[in-house]
């Protein structure tokens, strides 16, 4: 749908995506449509002529289902489905569909259904066909209702199970982070299908599905990396980023984008082989907005530099972003560029101290080993001495007990 204000290459750019995203569900894309409009229509959101247009095509092409780049209120899928006589779903529905069939782990499956139940609860419409057939009157629409509400408590009653399931979760993962907070984390951003769970492979040996699909893997995986110099930190793969990312996403899986809101640095990897691969640079860092993601040390990581013939191309983005990384996460070349950026940034956020420790201070000798990593120790004849690296943070407090000397 083209609205006034609208930019044609977003509407055509937005529909390249969609088919993108319908063969990844098993789909043959076998025709498309743009409308102009000044105003949406209440009804059927684009109106009868059109409908009627995209009906031909649809039984010329024997097509079976119609999907929709915006979101459909309820009434107007509906009324889109009566008179196509063909299954009708949104952009949404589409995206729930994918992240169904991607959901591997428990946790993810939970955020899928807490998506799905969300998305389908304003949209249930299971009255009985029997009913229907009653024609209304006394006494006829007491049980449809009864049915209705039903399912909406059922649904109800499961979506609270499931945020409390995810609530757990998120817990899990804050508690995970605060054993580990002496340690840098690292988390792999971008636009889906940039490469990111290839590149998580190569730096730090885990096994993350990887797949030429949009939304390959849905679930956050941390991995501890070696870095150059004895360091080490915490590197995070999280799912995609896409346009018009669904609300319902963006709540169900808010445990796995804390993730990106707990880091220290992002690494936001681009598909350099993608045409106009900076308008979709521009859209992840749009979609980082909106999710609440502040603003953050972040290395910008051009991928995939391996499916490139022109040189040029490169060279210019090197002009334009200075301190960008150029790699290729499937022949490995720039990987040790990115190890050692990360290593500049750990060792920017760490500094090494001399702390002095009475022995009878036996609990506070233990909280030095848990912040950071002890590089030496001596035993005095009344304290214990120790030359250790910790985070700047861990220092100040460190400073603050006296120790440090």
């Amino acid at each position: 749908m083209s609205l006034p204000n609208t930019r044609v290459e977003d509407e055509h750019e937005s529909l390249d995506e969609l088919a993108q995203l319908a063969r990844t569900a098993g789909a043959m894309v076998v025709d498309r449509f743009v409308q102009n409009r000044t105003r949406l229509d209440g009804k059927t959101y684009i109106g009868s002529g059109m409908i009627e247009r995209i009906k031909a095509a649809a039984a010329t092409h024997n097509a079976n289902i119609l999907v929709f780049d915006d979101d459909l209120k309820p009434a107007q899928g509906r009324e889109i489905e009566q008179a196509m006589e063909i299954k009708v779903i949104d952009r949404t529905e589409l995206i729930l569909d994918i992240f169904a069939r991607r959901a591997r782990t428990k946790v993810a499956r939970a955020q899928v259904e807490l998506a799905q139940l969300e998305y389908e609860l304003p949209r249930l419409r299971r009255l009985w066909d029997h009913l229907q057939r009653l024609g209304g009157g006394i006494g006829t629409r007491g049980p449809g209702e009864t049915q209705l509400e039903s399912d909406r408590r059922s649904i109800r009653v499961r979506i609270k199970m499931l945020k409390k399931v995810l609530k757990g979760v998120e817990i899990d993962r804050q508690e995970q982070r605060k054993r580990r907070s002496h340690m840098v984390r690292v988390a792999l951003v971008g636009y889906t299908n940039a490469g990111k769970s290839t590149l998580m492979n190569a730096l730090s040996g885990a096994d993350v599905l990887t797949e030429d699909l949009l939304f390959a893997t849905l679930d956050a995986t941390t991995r501890k990396i070696e870095l150059p110099g004895g360091h080490e930190a915490l590197l995070t793969d999280t799912v995609g980023l896409i346009k018009k990312l669904p609300h319902h996403l963006v709540v169900s899986f808010h445990a796995t984008l804390e993730e990106v809101a707990a880091a220290d640095l992002l690494l936001h990897v681009v598909d350099v082989s993608r045409p106009h691969c900076e308008r979709y640079m521009d859209l992840a860092n749009a979609v980082l907005r909106d999710m609440g993601v502040k603003e953050k040390a972040t290395r910008l990581v051009f991928n995939k530099i391996d499916r490139l013939t022109d040189g040029n191309g490169l060279e210019r983005l090197g002009r334009v972003y200075p301190g960008a990384v150029f790699t290729s996460a499937v022949n490995g070349e720039g990987l040790e560029e990115i190890r050692r950026a990360i290593c500049a940034f750990v060792e920017s956020k760490e500094e090494i101290l001399n702390v002095t420790i009475p022995y009878s201070e036996g609990r506070l000798i233990s909280t030095v080993y848990e912040m950071g990593e002890v590089l030496s120790k001596h035993d005095g004849e009344e304290a214990l001495e120790m030359r250790v690296r910790v985070s700047n943070a861990d220092g100040d407090r460190l400073r603050k007990l006296g120790v440090v000397g």
